[in-house]
């Protein structure tokens, strides 16, 4: 058994304001996955780490908020639009080291924020939605977990209409997401819709647990329609 610690510190370069900060990293061999709930949320192995508190990088000195899936560049505009909504008000606060699922949410919603002001795709925007509402789902806040559900939703939808979503992620998956968060939304004739199109889909795609994931949700929502 390897002693080396589970996280570890990583020196980064702020791309809005170019200073160096420390943020924190989980080691692989740490990450012990051992299933996923029906809207793909990873599950992972009880008293261990989880690694969705570290995607975000928070930078100290500037207050701007990013993960991996952020693009390098900022539109013309929007370094500005950071600094007035963001950075002016920055208050330097560390984000490195141990994460609480608090301190997680506030780095999300954090990138959220930054995501927006810089104009990211929406496909990014619902990732950090969707990782937001897992999160609180974990601590048991429902009302909380539905509202970034809701978010996750919209800006999944806005990606599949106006974006090329198959470069980041595939157009089963996202049509698979639009359909178990509407379910879980409760928007059962919507989610219906949407697993149908994973369905006739199928046949273009090999990611076949996922196409037999919306055709169990699609049964299951087709006989409650019976029932009410």
């Amino acid at each position: 058994m390897s002693d080396a610690p589970l996280i570890y510190h990583k020196m980064m370069k702020c791309p809005h304001c170019q200073q160096s900060f420390s943020t924190t990293k989980v080691r692989k061999s740490a990450v012990k996955v051992i299933g996923q709930d029906t809207d793909l949320k990873p599950l992972y192995e009880a008293g261990g780490i989880n690694p969705l508190f570290y995607n975000v990088h928070v930078c100290m000195h500037c207050g701007y908020s990013f993960t991996e899936d952020f693009t390098s560049y900022f539109a013309p505009g929007t370094a500005e639009v950071l600094k007035a909504s963001v950075s002016d008000h920055w208050v330097e606060q560390d984000f490195s080291g141990e994460r609480s699922p608090a301190k997680a949410i506030k780095s999300y919603k954090l990138a959220l924020y930054s995501g927006v002001l810089k104009k990211e795709e929406h496909l990014t925007l619902a990732g950090l939605a969707l990782r937001t509402a897992w999160i609180y789902r974990d601590m048991g806040r429902n009302k909380e977990e539905k509202r970034f559900l809701s978010i996750a939703a919209r800006e999944y939808e806005e990606a599949f209409s106006v974006e090329d979503v198959a470069q980041k992620m595939s157009e089963i998956k996202v049509l698979y997401l639009l359909g178990e968060l509407n379910r879980k939304l409760g928007r059962t004739e919507k989610a219906v819709s949407y697993f149908s199109k994973v369905i006739e889909r199928q046949r273009q795609s090999n990611e076949k647990q996922i196409v037999e994931m919306a055709r169990d949700r699609w049964h299951e929502l087709r006989e409650q329609m019976k029932t009410t």
